[in-house]
Parts: structure tokens; C-alpha cells; sequence
């Protein structure tokens, strides 16, 4: 890109090149030279319980989300993007910091907005690899980590934070009923309250696209986590009623048009070319409700495929192939080492679970995600479910246990362990290896299996 220094350094060179001294001013023509390109800005867009077929690009056919098909085209869909947990704490334990929940004491429940404990400030997050950097870092919308001061956004490496730190549901609004309702805080400050479903959505789009007009001279790392779909799933009047899907969908709805103003919002301020931009959720969709997770099996609070895989958009023009369809198997835990290296950092914590999937991400000649194994818990003692995969093998530690293979069979409908012991032996020591290294207590024999997830059928999913 030629600026104004370049041209003034090009027309130095050129008049020394006349007058035969340029070999030995080259070096200092060397030093001076533009810098390499700038580490792009991420925005990371983290929806709360939606589906894997909530999507038109997953293969929703009654959904309208023309913003993140148009995502989707332009970017590449994964097809095999999968969370740690199918519940809100430990899965976003995860994503933040590159580890196994059990790492950080936080596999198992929701940290609900009295606790006393949270994710420990001295693990490092996505944020505090980026801030380092020379990134201008945001948490807009849901936490889930911590409530009490020393535990929120700002004690974790962002800038700036706003919005509701938790759940809108009963079991958490109930904590602040004497005080006037569920605050919205801008940083450690109640800028209102009770925070109201239906206007989450507008509120934190707003902040956001403020946000990135704000650091369009630098770079900027945004966490954009949205209360929607969760319970109670609500959409802004222009929204409301339009869906054929109900309310839900109305959320939904409202999800893909908050898309696609920062997406628009890039392309206006001339910052698409050096934007990552990244969707998915926490996990799959809440049971009994309109969520699907098409065509996968199970919901949020299993460890089935529909709650743990969800779709994944990676959108960066002219560094992201546009559109194509990825099957690589990928993880949450792989963000954290991948955006050190997009960012420039080579310093990374001891014990990260995932892996820098660059390659991957950019579609690189010949990349292969490293990525082979993933565990997964939900629950304890009686409601505990625990999973272990190995490349395509899926095995559910059940009892008795349950062996699938996701390449023919991703909807886990055709039980394959007694005619792979092997596969069943190989798998159960590999979970119990991942659990003795990341704190992970073993199960109580006296507690009794919990009970299998419900089948759902499904259309087959196209391609965008």
C-alpha cells in the first residue's frame, strides 16, 4: 500500500540509485522499510444455546439468516467445531483460556452470581495474550466466570466490558430481586437495571459496533458474547413475530441481522481486509425448546454431538478461503494458541489443551488440524456423562458403554462396542488419562448411569 512515507522513501532510493551510492545506504533503506502486515483485528461472536441446525448454512430450512450465509460464502464453514462441555461455565472456562475445564476447577456446574469462586486470575485468557500485543480488548455481553470483583472481564485482561455477567433465568435474576433486578454494568459500574431480555441483543450489537469505531487505528480484540437463544430467549419488536419458528427463531433472527452490521460495519470503515471475524456458540440448544440440532443427536446438558458440536464461521477476505466447507476436527480450546500466533506472540501458559490450527483456519496447502482427541464431561455423580473421542471413534463412558463412528454416523444412532472391544478398551484409558491430568475426579460406582438422550431425526445438511 503506498502512504506517504513510502513514496518519500522511494524517491530518496531512486535519487541515490542515480548518483551510484545506494549500496551504501541499503542498509539503512532496510531499517526504515514499512513494517510487515499488522496483526489482524478478532472479533469472536459467542451465541448462548444455539443449535447446530439453527442455521440456513447448517440446514435450517425455517430460519431466515441471510447475514451469516452470506458469512458463510464469503468465509469457510466448519462442519466438525465441537466445545468442551454442553454447559455455559465449563464451556466458556475453555474457550477463554486454551484448557480443559478440570484444569481450572471449573468442569462441572454454573457459577451462578453469589458464588464466591470464579475462573482464577492467574490464568491467562485470550484477552491477556492479546492486550500484550497492543490490542485494544472488549467483553460485550455474557461472562460466566465470576461475578465478584477480582473475578469479572476487567480482572482478565479486557479494556472494557458491558453487559449482563450471567444468566437472565429465574435462578439468577432471583439473586438481585431486592436490588431492582439483574444489572447491565458497564465495567464495575450498574449503568441500569433489570436487565430486560428483549433488548440484549440491540444493546450489545450497539456497544459493539462503538467499540470498533472507537479502535479502528489499532488493533482490537472483541468478545462479542450474546445472551440469545438461552432461556428466556427474547428478540426486539422489529424481530418479534416474524420467524416461523417462534420466539426462538425471532432470536435467532435477530442474531444473524447483529452479523451482519459488524460485518457491514468492517466493510463501510474499510477494515475488512484485516478483520477475523469468528461465530459460534457454547453449546448445543436447551432441551424443550425450539433449538435444533439437526442432524446431530442430543441437546445442551449431554455429551451426544448436539451438545457439543456447534457451527463455527471463520470470515477474514482475502485470508479465509470463501466458501468453503471445512471437516476438520476443531476445538474451542485450539482459539487461545491460534490467536497468539496471528497476534505475534510466541509466549504461551503451561498446560494449554489446544493447539495452533492457523493453518487450518487459513487454508493452507496441505493443513491438517492436530487435533485428535477431545474429552467431555456433564455433570457429577448421578447426572454424570463423560466422552471420549479419538479422530472419528466416539465413545460414551456409559455403562454399558456406547462406541460410535462420526465419519458414517454423526448422529450416533448405531452402537458399534461390542464389535469393537478394542476400540471401547483404547478410548476408556485415554479418558481416564485425560482425567487424571486435568483434576478430574473419577466417577462414583455407586452412583447410578444417567439416563440416555432422546434421539432427534434430522434433514441432511447442504452445503452453503
Amino acid at each position: 500500500m503506498w502512504t506517504e512515507d513510502t513514496f518519500c522513501l522511494r524517491l530518496l532510493v531512486g535519487r541515490l540509485v542515480r548518483a551510484g551510492i545506494i549500496a551504501a545506504i541499503m542498509p539503512f533503506v532496510l531499517a526504515v522499510s514499512p513494517a510487515a502486515t499488522p496483526p489482524p483485528n478478532i472479533i469472536l461472536i459467542n451465541c448462548d444455546d444455539l443449535g447446530y441446525g439453527d442455521l440456513g448454512c447448517y440446514g435450517a430450512k425455517d430460519l431466515r439468516t441471510p447475514h451469516l450465509y452470506r458469512m458463510a460464502r464469503e468465509g469457510t464453514r466448519f462442519t466438525d467445531f465441537s466445545v468442551t462441555s454442553a454447559l455455559c461455565t465449563p464451556s466458556r472456562a475453555a474457550l477463554m483460556t486454551g484448557k480443559y475445564p478440570g484444569r481450572l476447577g471449573l468442569a462441572t456446574g454454573v457459577l451462578r452470581p453469589d458464588a464466591q469462586s470464579g475462573l482464577a486470575s492467574a490464568e491467562v485468557t485470550l484477552a491477556e495474550i492479546l492486550r500484550p500485543a497492543g490490542y485494544a480488548t472488549a467483553c460485550i455481553g455474557k461472562w460466566h466466570l465470576g461475578f465478584r470483583p477480582g473475578l469479572r472481564p476487567r480482572d482478565q485482561g479486557f479494556d472494557h466490558s458491558y453487559g449482563v455477567l450471567h444468566n437472565l433465568d429465574r435462578f439468577e435474576t432471583v439473586v438481585f430481586e431486592k436490588e431492582g433486578g439483574m444489572p447491565v454494568l458497564r465495567d464495575d459500574v450498574v449503568e441500569r437495571r433489570p436487565a430486560v431480555p428483549a433488548e440484549m441483543t440491540a444493546l450489545y450489537t450497539a456497544e459493539a459496533l462503538a467499540f470498533i469505531t472507537a479502535n479502528r487505528a489499532r488493533p482490537f480484540f472483541l468478545y462479542l458474547a450474546h445472551a440469545m437463544p438461552h432461556l428466556p430467549f427474547d428478540a426486539s419488536p422489529r424481530f418479534k413475530g416474524k420467524s416461523a419458528r417462534g420466539l426462538y427463531g425471532d432470536a435467532v433472527e435477530e442474531l444473524d441481522d447483529s452479523t451482519g452490521q459488524i460485518l457491514d460495519h468492517l466493510r463501510t470503515l474499510g477494515l475488512a481486509a484485516n478483520t477475523l471475524v469468528l461465530f459460534t456458540s457454547d453449546n448445543g440448544p436447551e432441551r424443550n425448546t425450539p433449538g435444533s440440532s439437526a442432524p446431530l443427536r442430543g441437546t445442551k446438558h449431554t455429551v451426544f454431538e448436539g451438545g457439543l458440536r456447534v457451527p463455527f464461521i471463520a470470515w477474514w477476505p482475502g485470508r479465509v478461503p470463501a466458501g468453503r466447507v471445512a471437516t476438520d476436527f476443531l476445538s474451542t480450546l485450539d482459539l487461545l494458541p491460534t490467536f497468539a500466533r496471528l497476534a505475534g506472540t510466541t509466549t504461551l501458559p503451561a498446560d494449554l489443551d489446544g493447539y495452533d490450527v492457523t493453518p487450518v483456519l487459513l487454508g493452507a496447502a496441505g493443513a491438517r488440524s492436530p487435533r485428535t482427541t477431545l474429552y467431555s464431561l456433564y455433570g457429577l455423580n448421578q447426572r454424570r456423562l463423560e466422552s471420549q473421542r479419538e479422530g472419528a471413534w466416539k465413545l460414551h463412558l456409559s455403562s454399558p458403554p456406547q462406541l460410535y463412528d462420526l465419519a458414517r454416523d454423526p448422529a450416533e444412532s448405531t452402537d458399534l462396542a461390542a464389535s469393537h472391544p478394542d476400540v471401547v478398551a483404547r478410548l476408556t484409558a485415554l479418558a481416564i488419562r485425560t482425567r487424571t491430568t486435568t483434576g478430574i475426579p473419577a466417577p462414583d460406582p455407586s452412583a447410578p448411569t444417567a439416563p440416555k438422550a432422546k434421539k432427534k431425526s434430522a434433514p441432511k445438511i447442504p452445503a452453503p
